[in-house]
């Protein structure tokens, strides 16, 4: 089976393509403009290999796409693709509607016209996944999680944009027919993460003795879901997923954020112990900060829908997740600072409206 990953280099792009070519036996072709979040190295060891092949192209680019589908002629499309962060969507929403709205739009009509032209059998065995957010849901209060029927009620400009790339993509199925499957997973971790998210951020500041920032009280909770976990969840759900469905993807890990960043410092004053001199403790680099503009109170998923129909569920437990992450940044510091030559260095982001510099 050939796939075409939009996003493949991408921190959720990385993990599939590894699992697509490795566990699955697929040919894989990684479509990916190489933004500040890309992580190209991650897929250096492929770059050779026969089932792999790397496209530079963004998916806001028609003429691209239609040429990159005629070229490859896929069996299959994992949209993967997006401006993801948050923080970055306050400041700067303009390149989020663009990505993941104008670009959602474009890579759909690239695929409706591939697909139309497509002879019978191939036809009916194409598969566009597209891979979208828990975040399109909203806040939930103190009970309750997400399902599939959830209404959606974004909150943020990223979950907003996702929210209607979701609405694109089930758009071009009930009008057009293009055989899409939908996912909506909790939040992800693990190896090659971008440093801007709670969890790299967390490890990185604690190593490096600097602030480590935590919004609010620090009472937000996620339903965490680490990352190869989620690429298993993907290919199954690819094979197996029936066409216009939708499937929440969770790892069952409901933590509030303050409890994830005092596991992390646990982990690292296990593995590490006092290297911060006189300071003490990594948890006493905790340091609150104001909150987030709009910021969610508590995701949680069901994820009964997928583990009871496609057979899938996570491998890792969050404590283990969590240690296989610290040790994979603590060994991988060459990385982190390829990744901060790029413009990011551990600043705080997504201060509009928060009350603070």
């Amino acid at each position: 089976m050939k796939i075409l990953v939009t996003g493949g280099s991408g921190f959720i792009g990385v993990s599939l393509v590894r699992h697509l070519i490795d566990v699955a036996g697929s040919e894989v072709v990684n479509v990916d403009k190489l933004t500040y979040a890309a992580t190209p190295g991650a897929l250096e060891t492929y770059e050779k290999h026969s089932r792999y092949r790397f496209e530079r192209a963004d998916i806001c680019d028609a003429a691209a796409m239609n040429t990159l589908l005629q070229r490859h002629e896929p069996d299959a499309v994992v949209h993967l693709a997006a401006e993801s962060h948050v923080d970055r969507s306050i400041d700067a929403p303009a390149a989020f509607v663009q990505t993941n709205v104008v670009g959602t739009f474009t890579i759909l009509e690239a695929v409706q016209h591939y697909w139309s032209r497509l002879p019978g059998v191939r036809a009916a065995a194409f598969r566009f996944l597209h891979v979208s957010t828990d975040e399109v849901f909203g806040s939930l209060g103190d009970t309750g999680t997400f399902s599939e029927a959830s209404r959606y009620d974004p909150n943020s400009p990223y979950a907003a944009t996702k929210a209607a790339s979701d609405h694109l993509v089930r758009a071009w199925h009930r009008t057009y027919g293009v055989p899409v499957v939908i996912t909506n997973c909790s939040n992800n971790f693990g190896p090659y993460q971008f440093p801007e998210k709670l969890i790299p951020l967390t490890i990185l500041s604690a190593i490096e003795g600097r602030p480590i920032p935590v919004y609010g009280d620090g009472r937000q909770v996620r339903d965490w879901l680490f990352v190869d976990d989620h690429a298993r969840a993907l290919d199954v759900v690819l094979q197996r997923g029936e066409i216009g469905s939708t499937y929440n993807i969770g790892g069952g890990n409901e933590r509030a954020n303050i409890d994830v960043v005092r596991l992390i410092c646990s982990a690292l004053q296990r593995q590490l112990g006092h290297k911060l001199g006189d300071f003490g403790r990594y948890e006493d680099l905790i340091t609150y900060v104001p909150d987030r503009p709009g910021h969610d109170r508590r995701y949680a998923i069901d994820s009964t829908k997928v583990r009871r129909e496609i057979g899938w569920s996570p491998q890792e437990s969050f404590e283990s997740a969590i240690q296989r992450t610290v040790t994979w940044y603590l060994s991988h510091l060459d990385w982190v600072d390829e990744t901060r030559k790029r413009g990011y260095r551990g600043e705080r982001l997504g201060m509009i409206g928060a009350g603070a510099k």
